[in-house]
């Protein structure tokens, strides 16, 4: 979100967002001290947006019926929109390769991209020492554990939340940020994982709680970046990662989560959104 111009305050924007949302420009109006800031999500449609906030400060009608809302194709909407955030596609897109891959190689390709090679001796399971596994030049598999998933559900709740906070992060503060961030949480949260002895692991979850934790401290401490997470959606998931954490959640049927790589991926982001947040807070 970018910020556009300040609306009086207690103006009644409701015909405002109407006309906006019809001409399919994303926005936010937040209530601030010196009044209503407006926010253009995509900045190319700022022009666009002050056209029809001019009009709308004339008392003119927002919506005429010969107009039609200029938007793009989708497949050219979805193009602009992959070209904003390209990591975060791409942690999308790999994750669902090698989704589709396992059901094909099988073990074959999980045992290639657990965070150390791991097989079976005697009937026994097997591993590596994950020094000599990054010594021996197999530096990808500190972090590729993360793009692992074992069922649907795991995947689409995991992406969905990738899509949900990586696209803010990325386009409020850049694909560099974003990288860096997927980098040290993947890996952070892999470890956190690894140094509990468990080597057959995987999932975007540990990312995930990373980009919940960044989000949420830079819409705590810098309420002006554009960043935004319902308040009930940060207790719904922290909650969730406490929950997890019992003997209830094996009990009901969850299995074994991973909860050391959630709980290293969320130190992570607080520690990020603290640090930017502190930034933005100076500037």
């Amino acid at each position: 979100m970018h910020p556009v111009m300040l609306l009086p305050p207690g103006a009644d924007t409701q015909a405002l967002r109407k006309a906006l949302w019809h001409y399919r420009i994303g926005h936010r109006i937040t209530d601030e001290a010196e009044g209503q800031l407006l926010w253009v999500a995509d900045p190319r449609q700022h022009d666009e947006l002050r056209a029809v906030v001019e009009r709308w400060e004339r008392g003119e009608p927002l919506i005429r019926e010969q107009e039609r809302p200029r938007r793009p194709r989708s497949t050219q909407h979805w193009a602009v929109v992959l070209r904003q955030v390209p990591i975060t596609a791409l942690m999308i897109g790999v994750s669902l390769l090698i989704f589709a891959l396992s059901g094909v190689l099988g073990d074959l390709l999980v045992v290639a991209l657990t965070i150390v090679p791991v097989g079976i001796s005697g009937g026994q399971l097997v591993y590596g020492s994950l020094a000599d596994t990054v010594l021996g030049g197999q530096v990808w598999r500190l972090l590729s554990p993360a793009f692992l998933h074992f069922g649907w559900m795991h995947l689409i709740f995991n992406l969905m939340w990738v899509w949900y906070f990586g696209r803010q992060i990325e386009l409020l503060q850049g694909s560099k940020t974003m990288l860096l961030l997927l980098l040290v949480a993947g890996i952070g949260a892999n470890l956190a994982q690894y140094v509990t002895g468990t080597v057959l692991f995987g999932g975007m979850s540990g990312v995930v709680y990373a980009l919940l934790g960044h989000v949420w401290l830079m819409s705590r401490r810098a309420p002006n970046s554009g960043f935004f997470v319902p308040q009930m959606l940060v207790v719904f998931m922290l909650g969730w990662m406490v929950f997890t954490m019992t003997d209830i959640a094996s009990t009901v049927g969850f299995g074994n989560v991973a909860n050391e790589a959630h709980l290293g991926g969320l130190l992570v982001g607080l520690a990020s959104g603290w640090y930017y947040s502190t930034q933005r807070r100076k500037a």
